[in-house]
């Protein structure tokens, strides 16, 4: 499977999750009332309205025992962890238990009372999303913190 994005280095802003929609998207244009998205997983094109919830991922964060965590540094930490390639197990598959260890590696002092198992499931997806469509760079650089 070929990379949807050529850019490997884009900003987490633009990609986008849909609730009610599988997967990750990205943002492709702006028209009246609504977004053109395009799926990192099978590259189909759609629109999306201001009825849609939308997050873009760099406004995403995980909580810790301490201050929340931006997804983009559990993301960094999760490629550390599995060399930017994939995860090995099947996260819809893998018990509460398995999850949890995994992610323990990943970001020790997560919360776990605020953190549940289908957040480290759905972290998992959109990971391996990420890391298919070749988005290896998940920091958020300075000119996207000052549009965000």
């Amino acid at each position: 499977m070929q990379p949807i994005l050529e850019n490997k280095y884009i900003m987490l802003r633009e990609i986008l999750a849909i609730t009610g929609k599988p997967g990750l998207y990205k943002l492709v244009s702006r028209g009246n009332n609504m977004l053109i998205v395009e799926s990192l997983v099978d590259g189909k094109r759609m629109p999306t309205y201001a009825r849609d919830k939308i997050v873009a991922l760099s406004d995403v964060s995980m909580f810790t025992d301490a201050d929340d965590i931006a997804l983009s540094e559990v993301l960094t930490n999760a490629g550390r962890k599995e060399g930017l390639k994939p995860v090995a197990f099947d996260p819809k598959k893998a018990s509460n238990a398995e999850l949890q260890a995994w992610f323990d590696e990943v970001l020790p002092n997560w919360d776990r009372d605020r953190v549940y198992p289908s957040d480290i499931r759905k972290l998992i997806q959109w990971y391996n999303i990420l890391i298919n469509a070749g988005i290896t760079d998940f920091t958020v650089k300075e000119d996207e913190e000052a549009n965000s």
